[in-house]
């Protein structure tokens, strides 16, 4: 049975409890075995090398840069890494070593939470097969993102709430090889109620299973 640890904390805006307890039921109904912990000094165990997937749903707080040294060489062997919205782009946002290894980082949500569209590139992904371009109420995240992404889906922002980013076509989910590990990202998910949305969901779940070491 493959072995999940979610990791929650940070700014409580982003319901971090809330979305990681909604995220072990997505993991256990893949049949993972989950540990959800509030307790950020776990960076410092070896059980998180030891485990098949890594989910950190945190907005800011500090990690140790030997441990977030240790989380990249763990990547690097194989440790999938992952999450949705407040996972990857607002964890640990001082780290050198985790903005590495998660390959985004998030800097701004023009106009707040706003109607916007997600559009599919990659139906023939598994992770998107059958999930048709969908509407979605949310904050549209402004990314900054490692080249090596590869991009599953787009928002495209209209320039309504600022004219710097009009025309922009941004990531909102990928996926991406880091060494032995693979890591995924979903840009939807800023409170727990987002997750009733069937797609986004369901990217989730399928995205999380995909990044598990197999």
């Amino acid at each position: 049975m493959r072995k999940a640890i979610i990791v929650w904390g940070g700014w409580k805006g982003h319901e971090p409890e809330q979305c990681a307890a909604i995220v072990a039921d997505l993991l256990r109904e893949d049949g993972f075995a989950v540990e959800v912990t509030g307790d950020l000094d776990i960076f410092g165990s070896s059980a998180i090398a030891a485990s098949d997937l890594l989910v950190p749903i945190i907005t800011g707080e500090k990690i140790e840069k030997a441990h977030a040294d240790a989380l990249v060489e763990a990547v690097r062997g194989g440790l999938g890494l992952g999450g949705p919205h407040a996972a990857l782009a607002t964890s640990f946002k001082e780290s050198a070593p985790f903005r590495y290894v998660s390959g985004v980082t998030w800097v701004a949500h023009p106009g707040n939470v706003i109607d916007f569209r997600v559009d599919v590139i990659r139906p023939d992904d598994p992770v998107m097969t059958a999930i048709p371009d969908f509407s979605y109420r949310s904050e549209q995240y402004y990314l900054h993102y490692d080249p090596t992404i590869e991009v599953l889906a787009t928002t495209t922002f209209s320039g309504e709430h600022d004219p710097a980013a009009e025309g922009v076509t941004m990531p909102v989910v990928f996926k991406r090889r880091f060494g032995a590990g693979r890591v995924f990202y979903s840009a939807l998910g800023h409170v727990a109620a987002e997750f009733e949305h069937p797609h986004m969901r369901l990217i989730l779940r399928r995205g999380l299973s995909w990044a598990a070491r197999a």
